[in-house]
């Protein structure tokens, strides 16, 4: 019986792939890029544009939350940023639903005041500007912040951006690395609406204006959309709107983005898609695939071979799309590193691109021994930060390829190696879990997944500190649910995608009771693996959430896999 879950298991996530042999997945649609579209798209005043929406507020009406207000994804639980944001963008033409909305900010907030309501904003976010000032933004050029909106807007130092890329790390900036358009763009337009009286400020802004929007040009992909997100192309596209540049090409890019990337049901997802993610997620899971030489050559032509754009990383890379928009970063690129690995014998051509990410990777590394997700030592905001399973992955990735790489290298990765184990073991809790960086769940109060990085970490098996791994293991035995599956921590919803990262995890040693039950829960959720309803999991941007259809079949091979190879599945 289990054997047959796993091979039907297999052949749905076979039947996913795409005619050039990797996976595209499909990403949520999400309540808060709707309302950021339909508002970018409205702020141009261009009436072709009327269709688009209407069909988004449509949509938004129809997955309003029975509370009144909207989460990220259907599936999630409402809260104050989207719920502001799809009330900025239904304007005053859906009164009944715009009434609904008000009742859960006025519940939530405590007031629907401008002053503490902003406050109640960027408080979410504390001192990371990322999020909260392209809100408030889009809130004050809603005319949802009362009659001086723009006092309640912070100044981002827009003027900072015409400066070299180095300078960055110097002055840490109120936004992490891949936010430069945000800061370029949001700065401009509260400049616009209410520069500050401060010649020391004012001038230099006045001075960078032009040679800023050049540098956001010059940054914007071909496919016009910044990191391939609706939330940050739209943000951009209103921003200079209301900055009085609607005929700048950087709108006129940005927009055509939001008009090609929307979904016929009128929603728009977070991201186009994490086509290099999950096709690495796939192929790690299966530990094999057909036509894998074909596989292999699409998957080095993602590699960035030049410095990139954007956030100035230096070439070895992958990012999460093949897409113009993407940017490389630690986790994509451990994943491409261990998915090469699957791909058949390594000619000069993968053993030249391994080398390149193993450096990139060992770069990338900060002073704690952590791994960050873009850039290193940027600054201690969230993203840019070190992080538990980014530094688990880049590990794995290390040792996979380590026996393979020249002498110098390898010395290179013993080093790296150990200090990247020691900042595991410093930031292990104290009851044995690790929190992740980039994925959550929105059941436990603090939202931390600890599921997903204590089960991240565990896969480095006897490679950890066996301290560490016994304590990891424990906690992760101890945090399975009465029915057999895994939620975020113990009492949390038991889910597909986190009761297999668990089982896949713990299947480093014989589980023997707890891994059946575990093995039967997803057999019965997963209706002997025809069946993947995904659970929203995923987040970044600073509590942005999402699900992605693929995780549930990936992570169930995955687990599956793994257990066979312990004989749990017998």
């Amino acid at each position: 019986m289990v054997t047959e879950f796993l091979a039907n298991a297999r052949a749905a996530l076979l039947r996913e792939r795409a005619p050039g042999g990797y996976w595209l997945g499909e990403l949520s649609p999400s309540a808060l890029s709707t309302a950021t579209a339909i508002f970018a798209l409205k702020s141009s005043g261009n009436p072709a544009f009327a269709p688009l929406v209407q069909a988004g507020s449509d949509w938004l009406i129809a997955n309003q939350n029975p509370d009144g207000g909207w989460g990220d994804t259907p599936l999630s639980f409402s809260n104050i940023s989207t719920t502001c944001l799809c009330w900025a963008a239904l304007g005053d033409d859906n009164p009944l639903s715009v009434e609904r909305a008000r009742g859960w900010i006025r519940a939530s907030a405590g007031t629907l005041e401008p002053a503490p309501l902003a406050k109640v904003i960027a408080d979410r976010y504390g001192k990371d500007r990322t999020f909260s000032v392209p809100i408030l933004t889009m809130l004050a050029l809603a005319g949802k912040l009362g009659p001086d909106p723009w006092t309640l807007v912070p100044q981002l130092p827009f003027e900072l951006a015409a400066l070299p890329f180095w300078f960055f790390r110097i002055v840490q900036l109120p936004v992490v690395s891949y936010a430069l358009p945000a800061l370029i763009a949001i700065g401009q337009v509260k400049h616009w609406h209410r520069p500050t009286w401060n010649p020391l400020f004012r001038i230099p802004r006045w001075l960078a204006k032009d040679r800023t929007l050049r540098k956001l040009r010059a940054i914007q992909p071909g496919t016009g959309g910044y990191l391939e997100a609706t939330p940050l192309t739209a943000f951009v596209a209103m921003s200079l709107i209301g900055a009085g540049h609607g005929d700048h090409a950087v709108v006129a890019e940005s927009l055509r983005f939001l008009v090609q990337s929307m979904r016929s049901d009128g929603s728009w997802p977070i991201d186009t898609d994490l086509t290099t993610w999950v096709t690495t997620l796939a192929i790690n899971a299966l530990g094999e695939v057909e036509s894998s030489a074909a596989v292999r050559t699409w998957l080095l032509k993602q590699q960035y071979r030049e410095v990139h754009p954007f956030t100035r990383a230096a070439p070895g890379g992958w990012a999460w799309t093949d897409l113009p928009g993407g940017v490389p970063d630690a986790d994509d690129t451990a994943g491409a590193l261990l998915a090469l690995k699957h791909l058949g014998e390594p000619d000069d051509t993968a053993l030249s691109a391994a080398t390149a990410a193993v450096e990139w990777l060992l770069d990338l590394q900060n002073r704690d021994g952590g791994i960050p997700t873009f850039c290193k030592g940027w600054t201690g905001l969230p993203f840019d930060r070190s992080s538990n399973d980014l530094t688990a992955h880049a590990l794995r990735a290390w040792f996979a390829w380590r026996d393979q790489l020249p002498s110098k290298l390898r010395t290179r990765i013993d080093r790296s190696a150990a200090r990247g184990l020691g900042y595991l073991a410093n930031t292990q809790r104290p009851d044995g879990a690790w929190a992740p960086l980039w994925f959550g769940n929105q059941h436990g109060a603090d939202i931390e997944n600890l599921t997903y990085g204590t089960s991240r970490v565990l896969r480095l098996g006897s490679a950890l500190p066996k301290d560490c791994f016994d304590r990891g293991f424990a906690w992760l035995r101890a945090n399975q649910n009465p029915d057999g599956g895994w939620g975020g921590r113990a009492g949390t919803p038991s889910s597909i995608e986190e009761t297999a990262l668990a089982l896949d995890a713990l299947a480093e040693l014989p589980l023997g009771e707890p891994g059946r039950r575990g093995i039967e829960y997803l057999r019965i959720a997963t209706r002997d693996g025809t069946h993947f309803p995904p659970s929203p999991i995923g987040f970044y941007f600073a509590n942005l959430w999402y699900y992605e259809k693929l995780y549930p079949q990936i992570f169930t091979v995955a687990a599956l896999q793994r257990c066979e190879s312990v004989a749990l599945l017998t």
